[in-house]
């Protein structure tokens, strides 16, 4: 095997040439764009004189120092020079693309925060394997985590909980600890301009109108039962709790997007609209007077017709709505700028599609990267599908009908019930982000050739870096977690023959 043949994500093309290259500083390559490359494509010649990166853009630059670290092996990763002398490298041509314009990862912080400090190290590691956008779902029923200065209750009373569900059990006991943070406009600034430098774009996400109880529990005002007191959510699973339709209420959220606005450059902001129980606003008359003063069909309607005036709001400043599926269920049409996240399966994609509307694939059959990885006993908190590290890797994102041009991408999910630290977040992303991020740069392979290079040269990099992964062979007795309930699914045969095509 060559060097060559170790890197991940895969290359489109090598042509290897005689001789070696000594090179002092991977980082020093010197870049000369060429638009007439493809969007963040790249050319990484390497000659005995030196080594020449030709890039589409700034991105493709980046993308090719990543090659380049892979070549020089698992030291180039450390964060201190341990490497004596100048690398050596194999001469040859690297031509290289991305088969899909979105290669994301989700990173779920409103459940169970992670500090700024954290966030950039993943950052690091979105950077590493090529992947570009990073969508931070930022509030949820648990923990609102980006501080609104209009609204300083949202962070103040929405930024922290008592105590977290452990595991998933049916009762109410909670762990006790209190649980909370929040990031500073500066600081999201911050990891915006340092993701943007490694080719990553933030995607953010404000959930509505469902996913809201610390919001609530900040202002009452906002809820359909303004009268009740409510704490930010210790449990998971789904509220009942959603907002209210009145014009306030959407007030104050297109005050909140301002300043996301303000923050995120991304022409795509996330305003979620997953899991909006009815219940409230089909047993609520003011719901019920609101909806019928709207000309809506029924007070469930109102979940679309909030979704719709926060797309239109947008709109009205240039950027576009991502939601997820449940969109295209709300009762009024998002509009077809509207991006849809297609979690529920693929059917909702295709849908999507047919209906006029970009969408990004994220399956929760096959890309939930918080579900468990085996079915065996030691497992940590064994919650959702069982999805091993091939599984992710065979998994297609254009299924049978979707137009080429209606499909931006693909997407991989961290939701982190049950990630309460960095070092869990580790075990369940990698190494099944890396088997992700070959299937959305150059489309995936053979499992058999894909292994070995992981294991023999990809995971000596994450070694490098510092990355507690789950092991091939299983998980280390101290990432275990004895006794604590989880929550497995398993998938039906027809959901199996439609996700792999």
């Amino acid at each position: 095997m060559s060097a060559f043949d170790t890197l991940l994500p895969r290359p489109v093309r090598v042509e290897p040439s005689p001789g070696e290259c000594l090179l002092a500083d991977p980082a020093a390559a010197p870049v000369r764009l060429d638009p007439a490359l493809q969007a963040e494509g790249y050319r990484l010649e390497i000659e005995p004189a030196g080594v020449l990166i030709v890039a589409a853009d700034e991105a493709g630059a980046c993308h090719a120092r990543q090659t380049l670290r892979q070549l020089c092996g698992p030291a180039a990763f450390r964060a201190a020079r341990i490497h004596d002398g100048p690398w050596r490298l194999p001469c040859g041509t690297v031509t290289d693309q991305p088969r899909l314009g979105w290669r994301g990862c989700l990173l779920d912080v409103a459940r169970h925060f992670r500090t700024k400090a954290e966030v950039l190290r993943f950052v690091d590691l979105l950077a590493a394997h090529k992947l570009n956008v990073l969508h931070l779902h930022l509030t949820d029923d648990q923990g609102w985590r980006i501080q609104i200065d209009r609204y300083p209750r949202l962070t103040e009373v929405g930024g922290w909980r008592t105590g977290s569900m452990v595991g998933r059990h049916d009762g109410p006991e909670t762990d006790g600890r209190p649980h909370g943070g929040f990031y500073p406009a500066a600081d999201l600034a911050e990891i915006v301009g340092y993701a943007g430098d490694r080719g990553i774009r933030v995607v953010p996400e404000i959930d509505m109108p469902g996913h809201v109880r610390a919001a609530l529990a900040a202002y009452p005002e906002l809820g359909v039962h303004p009268d009740r007191s409510l704490e930010v959510w210790t449990s998971w699973g789904v509220s009942e709790d959603v907002l209210n339709a009145e014009e306030s209420t959407v007030d104050f959220f297109r005050n909140v997007l301002d300043e996301v606005l303000e923050i995120f450059p991304s022409p795509v902001i996330g305003i979620g609209g997953d899991e909006v129980p009815v219940t409230q606003w089909e047993n609520d008359p003011r719901s019920r007077a609101r909806a019928a003063e709207l000309g809506l069909a029924s007070p469930g309607d109102l979940h679309g017709w909030f979704l719709g005036r926060m797309a239109d709001h947008l709109r009205e400043r240039g950027r576009r709505a991502l939601g997820w599926d449940e969109v295209l269920d709300a009762g009024t049409d998002p509009g077809t700028g509207t991006v849809v996240g297609s979690w529920r399966g693929e059917e909702a994609g295709l849908r999507a599609a047919a209906a006029g509307h970009d969408v990004v694939m994220c399956p929760e059959q096959w890309v939930y990267l918080d579900h468990r990885q085996s079915a065996h006993p030691d497992e940590p908190i064994p919650v959702g599908f069982l999805r091993s590290l091939e599984d992710v890797y065979r998994y297609r994102p254009c299924p049978d009908g979707m137009p080429a041009e209606r499909l931006l991408g693909a997407q991989a999910q961290v939701w982190t019930e049950h990630l309460d630290t960095a070092r869990r977040v580790d075990y369940a992303a990698f190494p099944r982000l890396a088997a992700f991020a070959e299937v959305v740069w150059s489309g995936g392979g053979d499992f058999t050739e894909f292994l070995p290079r992981l294991r023999e040269h990809h995971l000596p990099r994450l070694d490098a870096l510092g990355v507690e992964y789950r092991p091939l062979s299983g998980p280390l007795p101290w990432q275990t977690r004895p006794g604590v309930p989880g929550r497995p699914r398993d998938l039906t045969m027809a959901d199996h023959q439609h996700s792999t095509g």
